[in-house]
């Protein structure tokens, strides 16, 4: 799919099928994350992917914005493993993780493959949950499957604000 298209026309589906994501399109998606660029590359990403009827359980524990997906990604990273910026008030951690999920976002999208980005749930209790070792911290949840029958992008989907109320030139 050319890469306009796919940034046109993906939307946050919140209505899946219920299928877990085939394993040649997820292996695509987790690949597009991990070449995701990241501060000193120093690649402090860890992507868990939750497929199992137990592991869903516990998103769904944890928010009720599973919206049905077979399989979900929670894109964490680790918190010890970042880049300070000058100043010390900021590190990469959240942006790095951004990047990834947003490149396996996009990515699934290519792969004729629906997503959502979740952040609503609490992410300490979430990792408590999953075991996640507690030098790793999740950033979001990537909803990942097949639109089930009459999804669709919200109504206010395609609009969009226009450059000129987005962006300055200095």
């Amino acid at each position: 799919m050319d890469f306009s298209e796919v940034v046109r026309s993906r939307y946050s589906c919140k209505k899946f099928d219920g299928k877990a994501v085939e394993e040649e399109q997820l292996i695509k998606i987790l690949e597009a994350g991990r070449l995701a660029p990241t501060a000193k590359n120093l690649q402090e990403q860890h992507i868990y992917v939750i497929q199992s009827a137990e592991g869903l359980a516990k998103i769904d524990n944890a928010t009720p914005c599973r919206y049905g997906a077979g399989t979900v990604l929670a894109v964490a990273f680790h918190k010890e493993n970042v880049y300070v910026y000058p100043g010390g008030k900021r590190d990469s951690g959240v942006e790095d993780a951004s990047i990834v999920a947003t490149h396996m976002l996009l990515a699934a999208r290519n792969e004729g493959v629906d997503s959502c980005w979740v952040n609503f749930f609490d992410p300490e209790d979430l990792a408590k949950d999953l075991a996640l070792p507690e030098d790793e911290e999740i950033l979001m949840l990537l909803d990942l499957g097949y639109a089930a029958q009459g999804a669709g992008p919200l109504p206010n989907h395609s609009q969009r604000k226009p450059l000129s109320e987005t962006v300055d030139y200095i």
